[in-house]
């Protein structure tokens, strides 16, 4: 990591830091934690030791963390930007959608109930006082916390009992930025909108604007700038380039755009289910310059590939329902006969079995579903979830040794006569997975099975790419932790946006942001 910012920055930074920053966003996706993210970085290679925090996540996007428990993947990349292991404080409520009404309630990075959101208003209370006791811990321990909201602030059926944006906000006395994404269109409207929906004390904790995805010339800009300012009473304390190709780890959204890409190219299509999990499990794939990755979504017609990868799910037997409903058992079926390949990931691995079972209900309506039958084993989800940071060697044919390093996260029991062919070999000679006699079908409990370069190369080369390479994930993560500092370096007023954490003089005069 950079030890040191270049000296402009460095007297742009006040001294002395020392307290608790909210990035709130006019919208979901408006930005939030890739500049939570952006100013980790930014923080820790001054020397700050500062600590991601967001109160309340909903996302299917989850990591492991170094205590055994379950976060958001961002909050994840944001420990990552801070220096720091992932910690369940960092994300003390997570919200796991199982249906388009009800969602896995996990506290303190455990599994704790199942709520409809209804009763989940209910329980927000119980939910808070978790959310207080992780900030009390990671305030006591560090400089600053660096807090991402939820969404909008300005949900005004939220509002009451609020945990995730301004009820937190209050319940800390802890200052405010406001982000928008200008590629949207109508970022005035939605800055002094979302003002408007703020109690007097909550606007009043705003302490500024950042506008982020900016493509264009400044200089048009600025008017809206200076209305902005002179309507709202608060300054734009920068405005954010759109930066292209970053590779960081998505909270939730499928991001399908690919670059272009030129030469002997892997074809991989993955099925975009109702309750996909972990999708950045293809992160590498969308990296990589030899693979051509599509995203396939309901009703589109499903094209020829090389490798099909059936994703994780959080309601695997709605999803593998899902997947009949939209031609992708006949699907299968072609795509092995003509000589294609099968991945199944976590839930995608318990659909190519024999049966799915689920007799308390631990996803949804009790019952049974019959798998794809492409592996001779059988599921029984059970209430606890495993949760595991695990590293190991694949199993694959001619590469055997190729290391693997990812995570479990499952409800999942797996038995049966396909495992004695496992894909992996876990800690030594734990088993994980399975692959089919003739070698087209291979599953695995691991979520990361692409990350390392080695064994990335090694299931595309499984996968029929002849002189396939690895990508180095991790690296392309690091670059873009980098490069997305600098970024915010040049272009925010970090003097203002910084000042009220401040606890002593400035180190040197305030740099003056683009704005």
């Amino acid at each position: 990591m950079q030890k040191n910012l270049s000296e402009a920055t460095a007297q742009a930074l006040p001294g002395g830091l020392r307290g608790t920053l909210m990035v709130q966003g006019t919208t979901s996706d408006a930005g939030k934690s890739t500049l939570v993210a952006g100013l980790c970085r930014v923080l820790a290679r001054a020397g700050v030791r500062v600590v991601p925090f967001k109160p309340q996540n909903m996302a299917l996007n989850s990591a492991v963390t170094a205590d055994g428990g379950e976060i958001g993947r961002a909050q994840a990349l944001q420990a990552l930007a801070a220096g720091l292991a992932p910690h369940t404080d960092m994300n003390p409520v997570l919200l796991k959608p199982s249906s388009d009404t009800g969602a896995q309630i996990i506290i303190h990075g455990q599994a704790r109930l199942d709520l409809d959101a209804r009763a989940y208003h209910a329980y927000k209370p119980v939910a808070m006082q978790a959310v207080l006791a992780s900030h009390r811990r990671l305030a006591s321990a560090y400089e600053v916390v660096m807090v991402e909201g939820a969404g909008s602030p300005a949900e005004i059926n939220l509002r009451d009992r609020d945990i995730a944006n301004m009820g937190f906000a209050e319940a800390v006395d802890c200052p405010v930025v406001l982000v928008a994404d200008i590629d949207r269109g109508g970022v005035f409207a939605h800055l002094v909108g979302t003002l408007d929906c703020l109690s007097e004390s909550e606007r009043a904790r705003i302490k500024g604007f950042i506008i982020n995805r900016f493509r264009g010339d400044i200089a048009l800009l600025q008017p809206g700038l200076d209305w902005l300012e002179a309507r709202t009473g608060k300054p734009v304390l920068g405005v954010l380039p759109y930066l292209h190709g970053l590779h960081l780890d998505a909270e939730d959204a499928i991001i399908g755009a690919q670059a272009a890409k030129q030469g002997e190219l892997l074809r991989v299509i993955v099925p975009v289910l109702p309750r996909i999990s972990n999708h950045t499990d293809f992160d590498a794939l969308r990296a990589h310059p030899q693979v051509d990755l599509r995203f396939i979504g309901p009703g589109m017609p499903i094209p020829p590939a090389d490798l099909i990868v059936l994703p994780g799910s959080k309601s695997v037997r709605a999803d593998l329902a899902f997947l009949r409903a939209n031609g992708w058992e006949p699907a299968l079926r072609r795509h092995l006969r003509y000589g294609g390949k099968v991945i199944g990931i976590c839930g995608g691995m318990q659909m190519l079995g024999r049966r799915v079972d689920d007799p308390a209900g631990n996803e949804g309506t009790p019952g049974s579903s019959d798998g794809f039958g492409l592996l001779d084993y059988e599921t029984v989800l059970a209430p606890h979830k495993q949760l595991r940071v695990v590293s190991g060697r694949l199993a694959v044919k001619d590469d055997s040794e190729a290391a693997v390093q990812g995570y479990e996260i499952h409800m999942g029991v797996t038995t049966g006569a396909a495992l004695a062919r496992p894909a992996l070999w876990l800690e030594g000679e734990r088993p994980d997975g399975a692959q089919s006699e003739d070698g087209q079908v291979l599953a695995s409990y691991v979520h990361g099975l692409f990350d390392q370069p080695e064994a990335c190369g090694a299931l595309l080369r499984w996968a029929g790419l002849a002189r396939a390479e690895g990508v180095d994930l991790a690296a392309l993560r690091e670059a873009s932790l980098e490069r997305l500092a600098d970024t915010l370096a040049a272009h925010l007023d970090l003097g203002a946006l910084l000042a009220p954490l401040q606890t002593s003089p400035l180190a040197g005069p305030p740099a003056r942001g683009n704005c």
